[in-house]
């Protein structure tokens, strides 16, 4: 219930416009919230589903998989795009760059394991 004060001691005229200024925007808020049991808001234009990021659902698909809520049961994957390359070409060149980033990272650690000592700190 909202109700407009305009006695003195409840802040005076000011709150009251201050107040109904507040209930307005919320109105505003809630008319473009899209509705739990429609998907759309008051003024129209739901949520639209994007793969991997954002899905409406019925309460029929939530009873189906037992009320559980993990969002990957809802959402889905985004579609992902082919690179054209083939897999074991690709693994191969991903797996070279793994040990070529772990060759420069233990040359990195020796660095600052050797650092460290010099300031005193080879714990």
């Amino acid at each position: 219930m909202r109700r407009a004060r305009t006695n003195a001691t409840s802040g005076g005229a000011a709150t009251v416009g201050y107040e109904a200024q507040l209930w307005q925007m919320v109105d505003a808020r809630r008319s473009s919230v899209p509705s739990p049991s429609t998907g759309e808001g008051q003024g129209g234009g739901g949520c639209a589903d994007i793969p991997g990021f954002r899905k409406s659902t019925r309460l029929e698909e939530v009873r189906k998989h037992d009320y559980v809520l993990t969002p990957g049961r809802y959402v889905g994957a985004e579609a992902q795009e082919d690179d054209g390359e083939p897999f074991e070409e690709k693994m191969q060149r991903l797996v070279a760059q793994l040990r070529e980033q772990q060759a420069e990272a233990a040359k990195l650690d020796a660095a600052i394991a050797a650092n460290l000592k010099a300031l005193g700190y080879d714990g």
